[in-house]
């Protein structure tokens, strides 16, 4: 995840110095985010029916590529834009297709009993890679320059692929009998995974708890933060910027520790909607507040909650999902938690646009509470 943010910066730095181009940025977030919304099932199929870790390592190869070609490109100073779009939908589908396969490989690693601490470990390891990523980029590029700052980037993804390679973990170390491959069908995997989990109350809950924050909320916010830290006018709008972004990391953090230190929050769907719920109000008070202090609390408050929630639901589930059809199951989930997020981009910014972003993040987050009292309000 650390390469991974890394990435960005250098890339996005250098395509905005050449291009200058709103347009291209915007495509910057669709090619992200809208692979996962089309293959994350198509990439579980892939992790039930072959090996998670070859899955992984294909992901890891696409990384490598993209950085790759980033760097060709800055070194010879030919880049066109038609090939910088084309190498961001080739860093999307990289982030698809380690994405499930990842969370598939957990559960081999640790089974059901510490499942919830793994993914919840994972989450954290996720946010550090966020939180370090764009500052250990920026040192790089001022080090050694785009170009050469993109090539040493892709040293940071071979550890994962060099482990990945004898790691004892996969189809052929589970025990028992193992499930029937199914053909992969892509697309058509979609339809079928969510005919598969209807009678899955817990998995369909969850999975529509996930869906609606990353439709209405997603991480839209984050790239409003700028405008909400000039409209609390604290000091220093960088500062007041970098305090607000590292209060909702440092949030996040903060769960992943004390959870993990005290044991708390067992996974049920009831105690993740209601932290759901939670997280929402928080948003909803950031949005509203006009005290700066008050904002860095609320947002840690929110930090905090998206990720006791979004673990649990993932752990949820996965402990869940029968294990024939784990990797399209977690793939739908991603597909909800993670593809749907390139449409919060329109409730949050669009809509911000034309009343001001902070009733449209409050009306959002409201959005998404309403849905999640709907869920609570089932058995």
């Amino acid at each position: 995840m650390m390469a991974d943010n890394i990435e960005h910066v250098i890339s996005y730095w250098v395509v905005f110095q050449k291009f200058q181009s709103p347009a291209l940025g915007g495509f910057a977030i669709l090619s992200h985010w809208l692979p996962f919304l089309l293959f994350s099932v198509a990439s579980g199929a892939l992790a039930d029916r072959f090996d998670p870790r070859r899955v992984i390592q294909a992901g890891m190869g696409l990384f490598i590529t993209a950085s790759l070609g980033w760097g060709y490109f800055f070194v010879t100073d030919t880049l066109q834009m038609w090939q910088a779009m084309v190498l961001l939908v080739i860093h999307g589908c990289a982030g698809v297709l380690w994405q499930t396969p990842n969370q598939m490989l957990l559960y081999d690693v640790v089974g059901g009993k510490d499942l919830e601490s793994a993914v919840r470990l994972n989450a954290m390891a996720r946010y550090l890679g966020i939180l370090i990523g764009p500052a250990v980029g920026g040192v790089i590029l001022l080090a050694l320059g785009p170009a050469h700052g993109i090539m040493l980037n892709t040293i940071f993804y071979l550890p994962l692929v060099l482990w990945l390679m004898k790691a004892p973990y996969g189809p052929k170390f589970r025990k028992g009998t193992p499930p029937p491959r199914r053909a992969v069908r892509g697309l058509a995997d979609i339809v079928t995974t969510m005919r598969d989990v209807r009678p899955h109350r817990v998995i369909v809950s969850m999975t529509l708890l996930a869906g609606a924050a990353s439709f209405f909320v997603g991480n839209a916010y984050s790239s409003q933060m700028p405008g909400f830290a000039g409209d609390l006018g604290h000091g220093d709008p960088g500062v007041a910027y970098s305090s607000l972004l590292a209060a909702d990391a440092a949030g996040a953090m903060a769960a992943g520790l004390a959870l993990e230190g005290r044991g708390l929050l067992p996974p049920r769907p009831r105690t993740a909607v209601l932290l759901a719920i939670s997280w929402c109000a928080a948003l909803t008070a950031f949005a509203l507040s006009r005290s700066y202090t008050l904002a860095l609390l609320f947002l840690f408050a929110a930090g905090f909650l998206e990720l006791s929630f979004s673990a649990m639901a993932q752990s949820l589930v996965q402990l869940n999902a029968p294990m024939e059809m784990r990797g399209r199951v977690i793939g739908l989930f991603n597909m909800a938690s993670l593809g749907l997020r390139a449409f919060s981009g329109i409730s949050v910014g669009l809509v911000g646009s034309l009343i001001g972003i902070h009733w449209s993040l409050a009306l959002s987050a409201l959005a998404t509470m309403t849905v999640a009292g709907g869920l609570l309000a089932l058995r």
